[in-house]
């Protein structure tokens, strides 16, 4: 069965919500979720999550602020829960009070987009292992082979192929790549594959898990939030007409 991984931005559309999504994409029948912590210059990501970055923080959302809606949730939802975030906020709010703060509310691993896999080695590997707490690098189109393996014995959980050079929610992303899947899928790798950036529905779910492990959603998802009032109804139709 192929994994669905549903992204949302913690604070939006209000600052407390965040548990009512977590627990709305768990009873949707999604295999795991990422929450992301906003931070004003997400430079991975395209203009939806740019602006759900802008208004949690305009709500009031912190790194604090998340944490004790997490503990809030911990016990009620139970899939794995996946913190996506930039380096900055976290080293602030200081990296082992922060792994140690995931674990006590049910974290179970890290997405840090632009922390380097050498400082990743030195520095931080052993404080994720020491709160148990996996970390996902991610590969491009453009990644060499060489430097995917190296990138995929460092992560842990899965690894997250980019469907392609783009940002997030790129209308334009190429998602049927077949040589980049094709490469990715001979390569034996440790981890399970998911792809992400520009699945917008079944269909594109479906083209891209036919050789990779599983499939992430986010700009798609988070739209719905910033778009409808009703946001809930329409959220859930929307995971479960991807899963079913």
């Amino acid at each position: 069965m192929k994994k669905l991984n549903i992204y949302f931005t913690a604070g939006v559309p209000k600052l407390d919500d965040t548990g009512k999504i977590a627990k709305l994409i768990q009873e949707s029948g999604a295999d795991m979720m990422e929450i992301g912590i906003p931070y004003s210059d997400p430079v991975a990501d395209g203009p939806v999550i740019q602006d759900a970055h802008s208004l949690a923080l305009k709500n009031g959302m912190s790194i604090k602020k998340l944490f004790e809606q997490l503990a809030e949730v911990k016990d009620s939802v139970t899939i794995p829960k996946i913190l996506m975030g930039y380096l900055n906020p976290v080293l602030q709010f200081g990296f082992e009070n922060f792994c140690q703060k995931c674990a006590e509310v049910g974290i179970s691993g890290l997405i840090i987009p632009d922390l380097p896999p050498i400082e990743f080695e030195n520095k931080y590997g052993e404080i994720l292992k020491k709160y148990n707490l996996n970390f996902t690098f991610l590969v491009t189109p453009e990644t060499s082979e060489e430097r995917i393996k190296y990138l995929d014995s460092l992560s842990s959980g899965f690894l997250y192929a980019v469907s392609s050079s783009s940002t997030t929610g790129n209308e334009n992303a190429v998602l049927k790549n077949e040589n980049y899947l094709d490469r990715l899928a001979s390569l034996d790798l440790k981890n399970p594959v998911f792809i992400g950036f520009g699945i917008k529905d079944k269909s594109d779910f479906e083209n891209v898990t036919e050789k990779a492990q599983g499939g992430i959603i986010g700009t798609a998802f988070v739209k719905i939030l910033l778009e409808n009032q009703d946001w809930e109804a329409k959220a859930e139709s929307f995971i479960r007409s991807v899963k079913n």
